[in-house]
């Protein structure tokens, strides 16, 4: 590792620790050559995912987008934002596990459903609305139709 103050790449590790909840390793650094002490951080690369849209382009899988959507799905509902985070890094982390580096965004719109539907029928029905690109009142009446027969049959198999 090159030392930021003389650019000698002689450096001894002081302290290494865990950092972003476990995604990274921090590590405090001492330069052999000037003694200066730097920290770094490792993590690990991770191949970028492709989403495929709806109207055929693909953008890269962008983890803010899916925050913001979740978030304006829950305000003003009893989901907290630290549940909102929790979902979205499961999601990612679902994503990322998997051998394929393009996914369709419906696929993952349906990932976020079914996250929402056990935490808030509210969040589910105004994620749903955007997702599923509601056009009038029969959509709303439709997919809670859908998400009460979903919720019956969970009752009856539990």
């Amino acid at each position: 590792m090159q030392c930021p103050s003389c650019q000698n790449t002689d450096s001894r590790v002081l302290e290494s620790r865990s950092a972003d909840s476990g995604r990274s390793v921090r590590r405090r650094r001492e330069c052999l050559n000037c003694d200066f002490r730097f920290t770094t951080y490792e993590r690990v690369e991770t191949v970028p995912m492709t989403v495929l849209k709806r109207n055929g382009n693909r953008e890269i899988f962008n983890r803010n987008k899916l925050l913001n959507g979740l978030t304006r799905a829950c305000e003003k509902t009893s989901v907290q934002s630290n549940k909102v985070e929790v979902i979205v890094n499961e999601l990612e982390l679902q994503l990322q596990q998997r051998n394929i580096r393009e996914i369709d965004s419906s696929e993952i719109g349906e990932m976020v459903l079914d996250h929402l539907k056990g935490i808030s029928e509210v969040a589910y029905v105004r994620f749903a609305s955007v997702y599923r690109q509601f056009h009038g009142i029969n959509d709303f009446v439709e997919t809670l139709e859908t998400f009460n027969s979903k919720k019956g049959q969970l009752a009856t198999v539990a």
